[in-house]
């Protein structure tokens, strides 16, 4: 049924659509087609969208502890109900469906599945749950692209040994993925080991505003940590651990599951803050100890030189195993792409620890504003500039840098501070329309990018800021749980729908 509000929006939607882009202009783009195999969907993880945090033999991650520490998120909230999506995926899934949608990236909760990691056992009901989704988003004819990780792990490892710290955690990490690719592997073709290491190492180990909260005083409000040792350590296990994983996949399972296996990074694009030779060579620093730094020893078997250069013997040594593995340890590259930044030298120029005056930030201070003016429009969101421009330079970054590995834009979407139902969201629908049309001129230059998936379906739990930015397609009344679309969904299903016609009959 079509409520009056939907009815609305849908002629507020073909009244704007009418005056800013029309059919023609949209297929007509320089005889642009997307691939037919091209994959349109949408992304969400676990603990933004599950909610169910003790439901069905799940035990506590490390995100319900941390969310239950008073002063750690914007509104006091946490991920216990969220969006319900453990309850309400079949009637979310519809929805997917509806928009024409043809894969949907989603992450399994590691405490659902091992809710004591190695030291206890499979909850098979976790592996039920996930079995009866992987089979209604298939029934829908849509393609699961599963996260093994989304930032939350089980809050046992963490007490344990101090998780991602210790070299052990690649043993539990092994184990989990190996459980999954036995259970799920024979329907789940897209597998990503990790979502945004690098976002998780800097926020949890050099700011301490994610968890574990390990910082050094200088950089942040921590008891413990070090901010110039501890970030390199737990990359330094993430990446093994991925390795592992990749390495299991390949000599266990793809041959006969005939999957691909990869990594989801986040990135940013960043340009020099002025024309000076320091602030120039300043924009690889901040790629070298923001994305490199993960995805040159995947796919090269080495840190970033500026890396080597900055860190020297503090850096830890890969072992010949590890580098027999990492020879392009990797199917596929994710991107999550949001931002744009300007980079400032700090080699030259005196700046404060935690605004890129230390190592651990490769003396590069990553600022959105110059002279006061923003890098790109500003979204009211505090880390946020819109920058379209950015997300073709950085398809282009990385199709340079690492040939012939295909590209997933695996996150991409615009966020709202909560004022209210905000249904007629067409700073949203610019926004896409305006990345989308980046990603196509990568393409055309010759970037393989082979999906793009817009974060979200659903307003959800944004982390550290709780329910109080909305980055939803779809509003949701987080005390009903109704979900009512936005002006941006329609205006996704359109491009969808004219798209795939295009590159169908085209």
């Amino acid at each position: 049924m079509l409520h009056h509000h939907n009815l609305g929006l849908l002629i507020i939607f073909h009244i704007w659509y009418d005056d800013h882009l029309s059919l023609k202009e949209i297929n007509a783009e320089e005889g642009f087609e997307f691939p037919k195999n091209f994959l349109f969907g949408t992304a969400s993880s676990a603990y933004q969208y599950e909610g169910a945090y003790l439901t069905d033999g799940k035990n506590l991650s490390n995100w319900d502890v941390f969310t239950s520490i008073p002063g750690k998120i914007a509104d006091g909230s946490h991920g216990k109900v969220a969006v319900d999506h453990y309850h309400r995926y079949p009637e979310d899934l519809d929805l997917m469906e509806d928009l024409g949608v043809n894969s949907y990236r989603l992450s399994f909760s590691w405490a659902r599945i091992l809710p004591k990691g190695r030291f206890g056992d499979v909850n098979m009901g976790g592996i039920d749950h996930y079995n009866r989704m992987i089979n209604a988003i298939l029934k829908r004819g849509i393609e699961p692209f599963v996260t093994l990780t989304h930032y939350d792990l089980p809050q046992e490892l963490v007490v344990r040994y101090g998780s991602w710290l210790d070299p052990q955690i690649r043993e539990d990490f092994e184990n989990y993925a190996e459980i999954c690719f036995r259970h799920f592997g024979d329907r789940v073709k897209f597998w990503a080991t990790f979502n945004e290491p690098n976002v998780q190492v800097v926020l949890g180990y050099r700011t301490g505003t994610y968890p574990p909260s390990r910082c050094s005083k200088t950089f942040g409000n921590c008891t413990h940590g070090d901010s110039e040792i501890e970030p390199f350590l737990a990359a330094h296990n993430i990446i093994r651990s991925h390795l592992a994983a990749v390495n299991l996949y390949r000599t266990k399972f793809q041959e006969q599951q005939r999957g691909k296996i990869g990594i989801v990074m986040n990135t940013i694009w960043f340009e020099p803050v002025s024309d000076s030779l320091a602030d120039i060579l300043a924009v690889e620093r901040a790629q070298a100890f923001y994305l490199t730094w993960f995805l040159d020893p995947v796919v090269f078997g080495r840190y970033p030189r500026e890396m080597q250069e900055i860190l020297g013997e503090d850096l830890l040594e890969f072992t010949k195993d590890d580098l027999k593995r990492s020879k392009n340890g990797l199917d596929f590259i994710g991107i999550n792409q949001y931002t744009s930044r300007y980079a400032k030298d700090c080699l030259h120029s005196a700046c404060e620890p935690g605004k890129g005056g230390s190592r651990a930030e490769g003396f590069v201070y990553a600022n959105a504003l110059k002279d006061g003016s923003h890098l790109g429009e500003p979204t009211g969101v505090n880390w946020f500039s819109t920058y379209p421009q950015g997300m073709e330079e950085m398809l282009m970054y990385a199709a340079k840098r690492y040939k012939d590995i295909p590209l997933y834009v695996t996150e991409n979407g615009f966020g709202e501070n909560n004022t209210g139902v905000l249904l007629n969201d067409h700073r949203r629908v610019k926004f896409m329309s305006n990345y989308l049309d980046a990603l196509k001129r990568a393409m055309r230059k010759g970037a393989d990018v082979r999906g793009y998936f817009a974060w979200s379906l659903l307003d959800n739990f944004e982390w550290i800021s709780g329910y109080t930015i909305r980055f939803g397609m779809y509003h949701v009344d987080f005390k009903t749980q109704e979900r009512t679309p936005r002006l941006s969904a329609f205006w996704y299903k359109n491009f969808i729908f004219h798209h795939r016609a295009q590159s169908k009959y085209g």
